[in-house]
């Protein structure tokens, strides 16, 4: 009975084997969902600390050019006569024909119109209204600004134009034969008491001399970076501050 009993136990395997598919299959499967599921979420995990890692790796980057921009202007305000106060530029205009832009120090911070604005490296433009903590700038490459100038070379004066276009302005004053060359460095003249003497401007780019025509055509590449410049320093010098006052007084 016992060898006929293995037999037939031998003979059933197959029908027990064939009864258990369904929950072997279901077991294997609801074991595969659970790490598939596992891995999405994982996944999911590891794509949002790769994207975290990511900004922070971004904002450290900006952190250390901004840390560069600002101990430039740190190091060009060490070189300065006048008072000067550190700003910060928080706004354009979105008007393309008009080249302006707004910052964080107003009036109650020392700000008056008129006041010169530079950047790290040469002449951004004048303020033209303030508020109690907003002023608002008007750059050297408006078309209505005009700066007067001097050939730091040969200390030829004249004055540079704005055209409209944050890569050009112009001298419209100077004669066919004056003495200014492609590569001059431009820097301001310190007439008309606005801008202080001395400071760079623009560098000659172009000279163009018309047959028959008085006056030669001259570009200058602003040497400030009017497009990308963030930290500005306003520059106050004794005569304006005398002024400023007696406004006050």
């Amino acid at each position: 009975m016992q060898r006929i009993r293995a037999w037939l136990s031998l003979a059933v395997t197959p029908v027990q084997w064939l009864v258990d598919v369904p929950e072997r299959s279901w077991t294997w499967l609801d074991e595969r969902l659970q790490v598939r599921d596992e891995l999405i979420a994982e996944n999911k995990q590891l794509r949002a600390q790769t994207l975290l890692a990511e900004r922070r790796v971004q904002k450290l980057a900006a952190l250390t050019v901004e840390n560069f921009r600002l101990r430039d202007l740190l190091n060009s305000s060490e070189q300065l006569d006048e008072k000067v106060t550190v700003s910060e530029l928080i706004g354009i205009n979105s008007d393309p024909f008009t080249h302006q832009v707004i910052i964080n120090t107003g009036f109650d911070g020392g700000a008056f119109i008129g006041q010169p604005v530079l950047d790290a490296t040469g002449v951004m433009g004048q303020i033209i209204s303030t508020s109690a903590f907003t002023s608002r700038v008007l750059l050297i490459t408006d078309s209505d600004h005009a700066i007067p100038i001097e050939v730091n070379r040969n200390g030829l004066r004249s004055v540079a134009y704005g055209l409209g276009q944050y890569d050009y302005l112009e001298l419209q004053d100077l004669a066919d034969t004056a003495d200014i060359e492609v590569g001059d460095m431009l820097v301001s003249s310190g007439l008309g008491l606005r801008f202080p003497k001395g400071y760079p401007v623009a560098k000659v780019v172009e000279v163009q001399h018309f047959p028959g025509q008085d006056f030669a055509r001259i570009l200058a590449k602003p040497t400030a970076q009017l497009s990308r410049s963030r930290h500005l320093l306003l520059i106050q010098t004794p005569q304006q501050q005398s002024l400023v006052e007696q406004r006050g007084n």
